[in-house]
């Protein structure tokens, strides 16, 4: 897969909502758009250079620090919904991103994920730089990204609003 980096999100493809995905309020259960970010975030692996050939050359991988959600809008059986992600933040062994999903037939953001990854030897289990490859991948798409507006839901903190 080929790479094009613009002053544009990157486009993770188009996923559908599954009827094993519909709970008993009718629309999208919670736990599968964590399925669906993840899926997302498969691609955007590949995307940087980490595929099931890297981990099993390099024995390194990538492991999920945190995760925001934000649910905007349902999503009910049968929705496309592409994701696209924007990368926020880079460093020699992380990167902070925002995955954002939409209903492309009603042209809404369903829903957010704001996430931190880290690098990782499958040997050791500990955080490991990126390889080069991969570092100067990041960096290409870190300043692609670098002039997007930041995303109004990144960094907020869970909290209930007193008045």
């Amino acid at each position: 897969m080929t790479t094009i980096f613009t002053n544009a999100e990157l486009d993770l493809g188009t996923q559908t909502v599954l009827k094993d995905w519909i709970d008993y309020n009718g629309h999208m259960n919670v736990a599968y758009y964590v399925l669906a970010f993840d899926h997302g975030v498969d691609d955007f692996m590949h995307q940087m250079g980490i595929t099931p050939q890297y981990l099993e050359q390099e024995k390194s991988s990538t492991f999920t620090l945190e995760m925001h959600i934000n649910y905007l809008q349902e999503l009910h059986l049968g929705d496309p919904i592409p994701l696209t992600c924007q990368l926020l933040d880079v460093d020699s062994k992380r990167v902070h991103y925002f995955l954002r999903m939409f209903h492309s037939a009603k042209g809404y953001l369903a829903a957010t994920s704001e996430q931190i990854m880290m690098h990782v030897s499958l040997e050791s289990r500990r955080s490991s730089p990126f390889p080069p490859a991969v570092s100067d991948t990041l960096s290409r798409m870190m300043t692609a990204h670098q002039p997007l507006d930041r995303p109004d839901q990144a960094g907020r903190v869970m909290g209930i609003r007193r008045r």
